[in-house]
């Protein structure tokens, strides 16, 4: 799988074990531990396997990029977070950013 898909999917990742954190309770809650602790070292690996041939730097920005944007997506799609147009806006700016990271790099 190319270095670009398992970014992509480990960024995806990112956003699971940051929703899975939060739902966790301080880690309180079992099956929310557990879905972190999986996904966090799933999504660890991933990265590490696509900086081995990708700028360490705009790796870990778009890995950043896609795990935040989801993770606020997320958020505001099941009402734990306000969805307001200026948010929403800035989130498609951290889009636009990681597309533009593909399309440099």
């Amino acid at each position: 799988m190319g270095a670009w898909v398992v970014l992509v999917l480990s960024g995806v990742l990112e956003a699971v074990w940051a929703s899975a954190l939060a739902a966790s309770d301080g880690f309180r809650r079992p099956v929310p531990v557990a879905v972190f602790a999986v996904t966090a070292a799933l999504s660890l690996f991933g990265l590490a396997h696509a900086m081995t041939s990708l700028p360490t730097g705009t790796a870990y920005a778009v890995w950043v990029g896609i795990g935040g944007a989801l993770t606020v997506a997320w958020s505001m799609l099941t009402g734990r977070e306000a969805a307001t147009v200026l948010k929403i806006l800035l989130v498609l700016g951290i889009i636009g950013c990681v597309i533009g990271l593909r399309l440099v790099a």
